[in-house]
């Protein structure tokens, strides 16, 4: 896959288009919390992008750089990066800190969303 099309599907998110883009998002939004400095923010990166991939349709990724949006870190009490945070219908759903593998993060979305939408993630992931 190349970098143009991994990029529309993990693309930064910020103060300005946070309310529209996550919080109003008719579709469950998984938000990483980022910093460009960050070793693990980076390991982090590719596997978000298979993620991307694996839900396409189903739920949307978006990234915060952390540096550059202090409002949204110090609102959602980001203390470590990577953060995850999965927000649905505009609340948050599932926090995940650190790094994750592919298989755990495709888990624990399926773990929540299995009481709300059975079929969200189905045999096709």
């Amino acid at each position: 896959m190349n970098a143009n099309i991994q990029s529309k599907r993990l693309f930064e998110v910020g103060e300005a288009s946070f309310e529209t883009e996550v919080l109003q998002s008719p579709c469950p939004v998984l938000v990483l919390f980022w910093a460009p400095w960050s070793s693990p923010c980076q390991k982090l990166k590719p596997v978000l992008d298979e993620v991307a991939v694996d839900c396409a349709g189903r739920v949307k990724i978006v990234r915060i750089n952390t540096d550059d949006h202090p409002t949204l870190r110090l609102r959602y009490e980001i203390e470590f990066i990577p953060t995850l945070i999965c927000f649905e219908g505009g609340n948050e759903s599932i926090t995940l800190i650190g790094i994750a593998s592919k298989e755990a993060i495709l888990f624990q979305l399926a773990l929540f969303f299995r009481n709300d939408q059975p079929d969200i993630f189905d045999s096709q992931s």
